[in-house]
């Protein structure tokens, strides 16, 4: 199987949430960031075959990576644009289920790609955070 291609999105100021989430990451728990960026390359190689515990699917087509520091749970939530094209939309650490709220970000940001894919394309990668 191919691999699968990673973006990451930005928004209309030219930020990425997730690059920027993961920059402060590093800089405050850099396993805890070791673990994300692991996970964000077992997406890249794995694509529509990941699976739990690793990733798992929420609703309306938001997906969410999966890793574990002590007892923090981060998440990465994404979605697929096309057949092998994964981008990351939001980013949380969360106690329990992803909140509702933090969903409806990564939908609406999905929209918004889904509308303009080289507009909210950010042209930097996970080595840059």
């Amino acid at each position: 199987m191919p691999g699968t291609e990673v973006y990451f999105f930005q928004d209309r100021a030219g930020g990425s949430p997730v690059l920027e989430w993961l920059q402060v990451l590093r800089a405050e728990d850099h396993k805890a960031y070791a673990k994300c960026v692991a996970r964000i390359r077992r997406l890249a190689a794995l694509g529509h075959e990941l699976r739990r515990p690793e990733a798992d699917y929420l609703r309306d087509g938001i997906h969410e990576l999966r890793a574990r520091n002590g007892r923090a749970n981060y998440r990465i939530l994404y979605f697929f644009h096309g057949r092998n094209v994964a981008v990351l939309a939001h980013a949380i650490v969360k106690e329990a289920a992803v909140p509702a709220v933090e969903i409806a970000r990564a939908i609406e940001r999905k929209r918004l790609f889904e509308g303009n894919p080289d507009g909210h394309t950010c042209e930097r990668d996970v080595s840059d955070a």
